[in-house]
């Protein structure tokens, strides 16, 4: 029962915070843009916990598996004063990328710490000196980063097939079978990386996809229509739904 308990508490953390910084990256770029927030959320469902701000209503929802920004005409017409839709588009493009881009920043800077800082063992004492720990650790970053780019190639190229990808059930069962605060912290920064480069693909209901409409809209010289944003938007979700309930099931069929 304790270890049920002590893998739950690790799970739902790891979970809950990388969600929490990623969607305290667009709450933060939303605020600094003068764009309306009127619910910053972490998790979905019933909601067990909440606080209304001068501006915004803070929430805790019983499912931590996700959370949302709410904003002041992101899915609607709204002519108030700090409407999403009425923001340049330069500014909804900062507050759209910037959840993913906190998450890409945090593991990225977590990973080169662990590395210069733990991962390292020189067997000539003289040559362990900030420098080198500095060198080598900014270096064994840049291939994990590479190694990143390399995967997203594979997985456009055919190299990684479906079966191969990891959903929650598996990222679950990964983190329970980690040993110790270093290699937790660890896959703690490679799942925050992940969860931001996914969050930038091209995809409809992605970060990503959202992007790749305003970009449209740039070229148009006229934003979507909501209506027909909402289909598309619709379409993804259908699409991103599907591929998890396959990824989960592969997930249990691999781990049981």
């Amino acid at each position: 029962m304790i270890n049920f308990i002590v893998n739950a508490i690790k799970i739902i953390f790891l979970l809950g915070f990388l969600v929490f910084i990623h969607e305290s990256g667009h709450f933060i770029v939303a605020k600094l843009c003068k764009v309306k927030v009127k619910e910053f959320a972490i998790g979905f469902g019933k909601t067990i916990w909440q606080k209304q701000g001068k501006e915004t209503k803070y929430a805790l929802r019983i499912i931590p598996l996700g959370g949302f920004v709410s904003m002041e005409g992101e899915d609607e017409e709204s002519d108030e004063i700090g409407s999403f839709s009425k923001a340049s588009v330069g500014k909804r493009i900062a507050i759209v990328l910037a959840g993913a881009t906190v998450n890409i920043v945090f593991g990225i800077i977590v990973y080169f710490i662990l590395v210069s800082t733990v991962g390292l063992r020189f067997a000539d004492p003289a040559r362990d000196t900030i420098l080198n720990r500095l060198y080598y650790g900014a270096r064994g970053t840049g291939n994990f980063i590479l190694s990143i780019f390399e995967s997203l190639k594979s997985l456009f190229m055919g190299g990684i097939s479906t079966d191969q990808m990891v959903g929650i059930v598996g990222i679950s069962d990964i983190v329970v079978q980690t040993n110790g605060i270093i290699n937790y912290i660890y896959l703690l920064s490679i799942i925050s990386v992940s969860l931001g480069v996914t969050n930038l693909l091209p995809i409809p209901a992605l970060d990503g996809g959202k992007v790749l409409i305003l970009l449209i809209e740039v070229f148009r010289g006229k934003p979507m229509k909501l209506e027909t944003e909402a289909k598309i938007q619709l379409v993804g979700l259908s699409i991103l739904l599907t591929l998890f309930i396959f990824v989960t099931y592969n997930d249990i069929v691999r781990i049981f």
